[in-house]
């Protein structure tokens, strides 16, 4: 069985664990206060183009939402997501867990959340005389890629920026799949961009080369403060800190990060790109390393005798769209195979 049905079933890039075992009996302070720490943040400021930003390594993905979105609101406040997003839908409840609601907003079939559905509901909210009774709105959180595997555009981000701005909501970028996106073709946004635009974001690690881990970037100075705190309470906190470092001071050195991002989104194209020469339609057009090609129930379930892919969602009774999700550890050669047995079935 070859499995396309995500991007974190391999362990991590071979630097990685090179470096990990290199520096294997070092001692160093825990809890990510250490040199391979300062340094990994050393090298993430240095690509966002900016000193006055603060880097914090927690363990995940959900812990990085749930301590970003917990340490942001009051707790009468909310979170406003699409309808489709990762914690609103796959994260069992985390952020109601810590006392804030998830409001999902209605999305296009891409994923992405619009500045006028967020300013919207913002006035929406506001003009309610019952309006004390119900959850503030208070951050916006996207993702990039989103969950249908679409890209935001720089001047998508920043109409949203620019409402979030001026209805005074917090704009959280989850980059669990951030090396992907900019590694798009249809990308054009930057490290630095995000700083511009968002309040605070975060680089995944887990999906794009790590072992494990994420790299949140702080740059309102009003998030800041106490931070560590919400780490250690949240159970984001890594003891052995130094992992985290290690494995981002490796991601970023010589752009390990976004050359390892690129194979995977080549390798997406290059089956996106023979399929739809055979008229393969797509659930939505293909930006990122995630696909959603659209097939005869009877032609997935020959792909999977050989294929670990995902169900997405049925398209009418006798079709649906799956997702291929190629990584930055995917074979070539796994790719072409699957383009070779695909097109013998259709």
């Amino acid at each position: 069985m070859i499995y396309f049905n995500s991007d974190y079933v391999e362990g991590a890039h071979p630097e990685i664990l090179k470096r990990l075992i290199e520096t294997n009996a070092c001692q160093t302070v825990g809890y990510g206060e250490d040199e391979f720490c300062e340094n990994a943040r050393n090298l993430i400021k240095k690509e966002c183009g900016r000193q006055d930003i603060d880097v914090h390594f927690l363990v995940g993905g959900t812990q990085a939402n749930t301590t970003v979105i917990a340490s942001c609101l009051k707790p009468y406040q909310a979170a406003l997501s699409a309808k489709t997003g990762h914690i609103n839908v796959h994260e069992t409840g985390a952020i109601e867990a810590t006392g804030h609601k998830v409001i999902g907003l209605e999305s296009g079939s891409d994923g992405k959340l619009s500045h006028k559905a967020v300013e919207d509901f913002y006035n929406a909210h506001w003009n309610d005389v019952t309006h004390e009774h119900q959850p503030q709105p208070k951050l916006v959180y996207v993702s990039d890629s989103t969950e249908n595997g679409a890209v935001y555009k720089k001047s998508e981000l920043k109409a949203l920026s620019e409402v979030c701005r001026k209805c005074g909501l917090y704009l959280f970028l989850d980059g669990a799949r951030l090396g992907y996106a900019m590694a798009s073709p249809e990308n054009d946004l930057t490290l630095a961009d995000l700083c511009e635009l968002c309040d605070v974001f975060y680089i995944g690690g887990t999906k794009v080369g790590a072992l494990f881990g994420e790299a949140v970037v702080i740059i309102n100075p009003e998030l800041k403060a106490d931070f560590r705190y919400n780490i250690k309470q949240r159970g984001g906190m890594l003891a052995k800190g130094r992992l985290l470092g290690i494995q981002f001071e490796t991601l970023f050195t010589d752009k390990l990060y976004f050359k390892i991002a690129d194979h995977a989104v080549k390798l997406a194209f290059k089956i996106a790109d023979a399929l739809k020469e055979k008229g393969v339609k797509f659930l939505s057009e293909p930006e990122s390393n995630q696909i959603f090609p659209i097939f005869s129930n009877d032609i997935i379930k020959k792909i999977e005798e050989k294929y670990l892919v995902s169900f997405w969602e049925k398209v009418d009774e006798a079709n649906s769209a799956i997702r291929i999700c190629t990584s930055f550890m995917t074979k070539e050669e796994n790719a072409d195979a699957i383009i070779k047995d695909i097109l013998a079935l259709i």
